[in-house]
C-alpha cells in the first residue's frame, strides 16, 4: 500500500484497483483520454516532447500561484489516457508535492499488467518528465530536454 499520494491521484489509483478486468482498465483509460483538454498546437514543439515513448507525447507545465498546471497530448488514445490520468492526478499541486510522488503508484493501478512493456515504459517516462518540469520550477528555472 502506498502512502503520501496526493488525494486526487489516490482516488484515481483506487478507481483502477477496483477494475479487475484488463478490458475495464482500458475503458477507464479511454474515458480519461476523452476528458483531456485539447493542447494548443503551438505547444507541440520539440522542447515539450517526451523522450522514450513510442507514441508522440507532449507535456507542458505552468506555475500559477505556486501550483503547477500541466497540459499534454498524445497521438495514441491509450497513451492520451495515461497522460490525462497523470495530469488529473498531479495538477494543482506544488513542486514539492509532485516531487514526493514515487512511480510505484503505477503498479498499484494494475495497469502495468494491461500495458505492453513499451507503453508501461512510456507511462514512466511521461511521469518522470512531469517530475522534471516540477523540479525546474522548484529550483527556479525551466528545464528543457536536451
Amino acid at each position: 500500500m502506498i502512502t503520501n499520494l496526493p488525494p486526487t491521484l489516490d482516488r484515481i489509483v483506487e478507481k483502477f484497483k477496483r477494475r479487475t478486468n484488463p478490458k475495464q482498465r482500458y475503458e477507464q483509460l479511454l474515458w480519461f483520454a476523452k476528458k483531456l483538454q485539447p493542447m494548443p498546437e503551438e505547444n507541440k514543439i520539440p522542447e515539450n516532447k517526451v523522450s522514450g515513448c513510442t507514441s508522440t507525447v507532449y507535456i507542458t507545465a505552468n506555475l500559477v500561484d505556486g501550483k503547477i498546471w500541466y497540459q499534454g497530448d498524445s497521438d495514441a488514445q491509450l497513451v492520451k489516457g495515461l497522460v490525462a490520468l497523470l495530469i488529473e492526478g498531479l495538477n494543482g499541486l506544488t513542486a514539492e508535492e509532485i516531487l514526493t510522488v514515487t512511480p510505484d503508484f503505477i503498479e498499484e493501478t494494475g495497469l502495468q499488467v494491461s500495458l505492453t512493456p513499451s507503453r508501461a515504459n512510456g507511462f514512466y517516462n511521461i511521469f518522470q518528465t512531469m517530475k522534471k518540469k516540477a523540479l525546474g520550477f522548484q529550483i527556479g528555472t525551466t528545464v528543457s530536454e536536451t
